[in-house]
Formats: structure tokens, sequence, C-alpha cells
């Protein structure tokens, strides 16, 4: 029987568009916008100059702390500008524009070939690092701090998210059926690194196919493969964990703070390139779809490369969208302008069409009580919107667990007064996080 947990809810995965569609690789863009910024942390600074003729896979801007990750050249070209543009997440960010030569010539010594098991643990968490691997899953935290657990954290447990909860994206799917040998190998590197013997693959029992050909690909070693419930948010750290391991991650705590650490699809592939064939993280798979879109798609996209380019390689809109995303509908970010670049964590770029939304004016919050009874982390998420709306951020935080919120937009999907829940959250969120620094300071 398929695993699950508390809460939930099913909404239409709308997985169907591309769930069955091949990888296709996108064309080399004739200009990569590539953010300074693609990560949890620290904004790197760019090494380069207007005029720099650059290789692919050359380091472009260096991280400037621990939790950061430096940036690659994604094609070969000549850096044109270095100037802010707009950025998915931050909303506009430095970037550095390269003009593509059209000749998309790697570094010199790129790719090579390394036997992985041949490396210690610093040489191969070193790879990770200097490679720009960060969570491809959307959080974008960077790889090489996740895998450096403090000693007394010790990690007995590695999972592998391979259930791509989110309604639409398919991408993940898809790197399991056609890329499954360099996820396992990115596994046991990941293990390697850890220092753990026991492995996991949590994937939901919508994917039959991809459960079947991980577990031929992991036969015979200690990694496991677990059917999970096809349920919302059953790809959050939190929730994997408690239904793998039956671990709870205590409030305001990490994975790590019982043993375990998860790591995405996509990121494992690129631990795997990074350390057997010298390959920085400088492409990653996304899936382009939604009612708006006139051929969704699963594509291998260059990061820098814009939406709009994504979008028509997909054919272009069929109608237009709404709403563009992107992420998935449940956690992903709107976004204003089809200019923004790919950056690693862009997971899918969804264009919804009026029919994919159900939108309506704001009410007061009735009590019913369905975003209790949703909530995976069994907050009472009624009640931090109310507090969010009011301006009591202290008291959401204090007493009511603010931050084990995963804002995962459960009750949002479920509320009839249509509450903003989780913008309220993520204000209160911000509010408390400023009032901490400004006090430290």
């Amino acid at each position: 029987m398929a695993k699950s947990f508390r809460g939930g809810v099913h909404p239409d995965d709308r997985k169907r568009y591309t769930a069955a569609k091949a990888i296709e690789v996108a064309s080399i863009p004739q200009k990569v916008i590539i953010p300074t910024r693609q990560h949890l942390g620290a904004p790197c600074a760019p090494i380069v100059k207007v005029g720099d003729l650059v290789k692919k896979g050359q380091v472009v801007a260096e991280a400037q702390a621990f939790v950061a990750s430096p940036i690659h050249a994604s094609t070969s070209g000549k850096v044109v500008e270095i100037a802010e543009y707009p950025h998915p997440v931050f909303g506009t960010c430095q970037a550095v524009v390269i003009e593509s030569d059209g000749q998309d010539e790697w570094l010199p010594g790129l790719p090579l070939s390394r036997d992985w098991q041949s490396l210690d643990v610093k040489e191969l968490k070193d790879i990770v690092r200097l490679a720009g691997i960060v969570g491809m899953g959307g959080a974008t935290f960077p790889t090489h701090v996740k895998m450096s657990p403090p000693p007394e954290k010790p990690i007995d447990s590695f999972i592998l998210n391979g259930a791509e909860c989110e309604p639409y994206l398919t991408a993940d799917h898809r790197v399991m059926l056609e890329q499954t040998e360099r996820i396992v190998t990115g596994m046991k590197i990941a293990m390697k690194i850890l220092g753990v013997n026991r492995g996991y693959v949590g994937i939901e029992e919508n994917k039959p196919d991809a459960i079947e050909v991980m577990r031929k690909a992991c036969a015979g070693s200690s990694i496991e493969v677990v059917p999970l419930k096809t349920k919302y948010p059953q790809g959050a750290e939190k929730t994997l964990i408690k239904v793998i391991l039956d671990r709870e991650v205590p409030s305001g705590g990490l994975p790590m703070d019982v043993g375990a650490v998860v790591q995405n699809v996509g990121t494992l592939v690129a631990i795997a390139d990074a350390v057997e064939k010298g390959i920085p993280l400088i492409e990653r798979v996304a899936t382009v779809t939604g009612g708006a879109i006139a051929e969704p798609k699963n594509i291998l996209l260059r990061v820098g490369a814009t939406f709009a380019q994504a979008v028509a390689m997909c054919g272009g809109f069929k109608e237009q969208p709404v709403k563009v995303i992107m992420g998935g509908p449940m956690m992903g970010m709107a976004q204003r302008t089809l200019d923004a670049p790919v950056i690693k964590g862009t997971s899918g770029i969804l264009a919804l069409s009026a029919a994919d939304v159900n939108v309506g004016p704001e009410r007061p919050c009735i009590r019913c009580g369905r975003c209790v009874d949703a909530c995976p982390m069994g907050l009472v998420p009624s009640m931090l919107s109310i507090l969010g709306e009011r301006s009591a951020f202290s008291t959401a935080k204090e007493e009511y667990d603010l931050l084990d919120c995963v804002e995962c937009g459960s009750c949002v999907y479920v509320c009839p007064a249509k509450r903003n829940i989780v913008h309220y959250i993520k204000l209160s969120k911000a509010q408390n996080a400023a009032a901490a620094a400004a006090q430290k300071k």
C-alpha cells in the first residue's frame, strides 16, 4: 500500500499534457541573460567584463559566501552587458549578458572523464560546490551546504524526492525515465559524501513507469524505491521524511535534525554530470505547459534563455494567458514579463488560460476549518491569515508556529472565501525576519 500523510489535497494534476512527451533539447539561444543570483543565499559577483570572450562552462560570477553558488556561462560568446534585468523570483537582478558565437564551445578540458569512486569525500564536495549545483526542485539551496551537516547532526538516511506532486509538472518524471542511470549514480555519490548506507526513492503512484525503471536500476543496492500515495504536497521535505522514515522534523528544525537529507531528481543528475564529466550546472529540464500553450513540452533549456524563447519552442500561445507562473500552480511564482530568464530553479513555465483558473474577490474568513483539515503541518492557517492581515506578525510566530508553514498552498486551494492565506503568511515571515535583523543590528 502506498504511503501517505495527514491533510493534503487532491487537485487535478493535469500532467497528461506532457507526461508521455520525451525531453526535447532547445536550440542555442542567440543571447543568454545569466543572473548573478540563482540560489538561496548571497548573490555572486561578476568576474568578467564587457567585451570578454567566454566559453561554455566558464565561471562568470563567483560566490562571495559559503551559502552561495558560482554561476557559469551556458554557451560560448561575448559578454555584451552587465546590468539589471528581469528576474523570475527577485523582480530584477544583476545579470551577465552573453551574445552567442554560435559555436557553443566548451571551456578547454571539458567535458572530462572521471571515476567518482576513486575520489574522497572532500574532493567530491568541492566538485559539487564549484559546479554551482543547487536544489533544482525550486528552493535552490546550495547543494554543497546541504551536504555539509555539522558533526553533531549525523545523517543516516538519504531520500531522493521523485514525488513531483505539483500539478502540470512532469520534468522530473521524464528525467527518471530517460536518465535513470545518471540519477542512481548521482544518488550513490551523494550517499558517499554523507557517509550513509541507506537510500530511499519516493515516487507518487501516478508514475508507475518511473517506479518500475527506478526499481530495476536500484536492484541489488541499498536503495529502496517507495511508492507514495498521489496527494499534494507529498513532495514537501518534511512530509517525505515523515512518510518514508516515520520521523518528524521538530518545529523550527531541519531534516538534518532527524538524520535525513532530501535531494531533487535534477540535482542528482547535475551531481553525476559534475563529478564524472566536470560539467557545471548550465542547463535543466523544465515543463512548459498550461491551457494557453499551443504544444506543451518537456524541454532541456539553457540557463539564461528567456521564458519567451521557451514558449516559442512550444508554438507560442494559442490564447492569451491570464497568468504565467514559474513552477507549478500551487507554489510557483507569478511572472510579469516573458523576458525573465530561465534560472537553475526553473522547474516549469506555466501559462494558464481563463479556463484553468478560479479567481474571485477575497472575503472574510468564515471559520469553516477546511484549511485546518488540509494543512499537512497541523497548523491553523485561518488564524495565520487573520494575524497577517492585522499585522500581528509576532503573535503568528510565537503562538501559531508561523515558521513551520511550508507554504504549500493547500489551505488556499480549499478556502471557500478565497483568502490569500499564503500571501499573509509570507508577509508575516518577512516582517518577523526584518524585525530580527533590525534587533541584531
